[in-house]
């Protein structure tokens, strides 16, 4: 996906359009904030937002996905909260909203299906006849049918039990339809708690059904966190965002199946040294051009400074790379201030011209001898022909007790 976001909406986008081509069908942003999901009018001419309406979900909006038809937008919803530690919910579902032809206005789409724990993100299969849920506590994967009606249907059985691996964080068909991969963190150690590896797990794909599993992990998994990828439009290869390791890498494609060997294994910080607290690769988007990918830098950890919430300190930003048109060999050429703390997500618009990227809190920071608050938002930039950034405008939302955790762009 050059995804919704993620980003993750490669569907949607065109593999040969060049930077520059004006789009000729209108293009809506869909952000949370908790389980409200707010439709933006999105101006690539002019770089802006316009806000609009608004859709209540029945719990927070983990991840969406459209369907290849663009008329019809997935999403998966949670009342557990993000992070490790937190208190197991009981409210978790897959709902089906349908997209207004023209305005990208949401509207329910039958009834929301109920899942068994929180899902962490959803895509679809190529040809949108089922939809891929990848769980992170407890790992695992799942699939669910799309009716001919576009509703969601109960879910695909499988012909036994899967090894989802640990903390899965990204499920995705490859673009020939025939193979899933799941993405698996694995967690960090830690001073009680020994380092749990991470992997991708492969698997043989068809009619929404996963067999011959095979696993890709480094070293047995240890310092391998992958998080996310994304697969280049038009050579066989799959860029990796790293999470705990602050890289990016590639995967080859080969005869229909997965090359095991990672290559180019680049570090994604302009700093890799001054680590001021905990750094995190994210998410991860090759444009639609093929000659770019982008990676979020991540960073949010605070500390107490008379009595108040402190950032203290990290990357936060965009790195971006370009793309060796014959080795696929990422280099990097710029780091870009994100203008926001942790950008959980981004998202390119299907014309290749703009990037937005999310950032889901507020956060206090020093500024000089004072504080100020960083609030959370939408950050615009301009794609250049180059393929690097410039920073447009910032949209601040005020989230409330809520975060923004998800968003992503659809040609409607």
């Amino acid at each position: 996906m050059t995804a919704i976001a993620a980003s993750c909406l490669a569907p949607m986008t065109s593999a040969a359009r060049p930077i520059g081509k004006k789009v000729r069908s209108p293009v809506a942003l869909y952000a949370n904030v908790g389980r409200d999901l707010t439709r933006y009018e999105v101006d690539v001419e002019a770089f802006t937002l316009t806000r609009r309406e608004t859709i209540t979900l029945p719990d927070s909006v983990q991840y969406a996905w459209p369907h290849r038809s663009r008329r019809f937008l997935y999403v998966a919803t949670s009342n557990t909260a993000p992070g490790n530690g937190a208190a197991p919910g009981n409210s978790h579902h897959l709902v089906a909203l349908k997209i207004e032809e023209g305005s990208g206005a949401l509207t329910p789409h039958g009834l929301p299906v109920a899942i068994p724990t929180r899902p962490i993100h959803l895509s679809t299969d190529i040809s949108s006849e089922n939809i891929l849920v990848a769980f992170n506590k407890p790992s695992g994967l799942r699939v669910y049918k799309i009716n001919d009606d576009f509703t969601v249907d109960g879910e695909v059985a499988q012909a036994g039990p899967i090894d989802p691996g640990i903390y899965a964080h990204q499920a995705r068909v490859t673009p020939d339809n025939k193979l899933a991969i799941l993405v698996t963190r694995g967690n960090e150690g830690t001073p009680t708690h020994a380092e749990e590896p991470g992997a991708i797990k492969l698997f043989d794909y068809e009619n929404g059904r996963l067999s011959n599993e095979i696993s890709i992990a480094p070293d047995g998994g240890r310092n391998f966190g992958p998080r996310h990828l994304d697969f280049h439009p038009t050579q066989p290869w799959i860029f990796l965002s790293i999470e705990t390791q602050n890289q990016v890498a590639l995967l080859r494609m080969k005869d229909g199946r997965v090359v095991p060997e990672l290559l180019f294994r680049t570090g994604t910080l302009a700093e890799p040294d001054r680590r001021r607290a905990r750094q995190a690769a994210g998410a991860i988007h090759v444009h639609p051009n093929g000659r770019f990918v982008y990676v979020a830098n991540r960073a949010e950890q605070t500390e107490e400074l008379s009595g108040t919430q402190v950032f203290k300190g990290g990357e936060n930003g965009i790195a971006v790379f370009a793309i060796d048109p014959g080795s696929g060999q990422p280099t990097v050429i710029q780091h870009v201030d994100s203008r926001g703390i942790h950008p959980r997500t981004f998202h390119i618009d299907p014309s290749g011209r703009m990037l937005v990227a999310e950032h889901n809190l507020p956060v206090t920071v020093r500024d000089g001898d004072a504080l100020r608050l960083v609030a959370a938002g939408l950050s615009v930039f301009r794609i250049e022909d180059d393929g690097k950034l410039e920073f447009m405008r910032k949209y601040d939302v005020d989230v409330g007790a809520q975060s923004m955790f998800w968003m992503g762009m659809v040609v409607i």
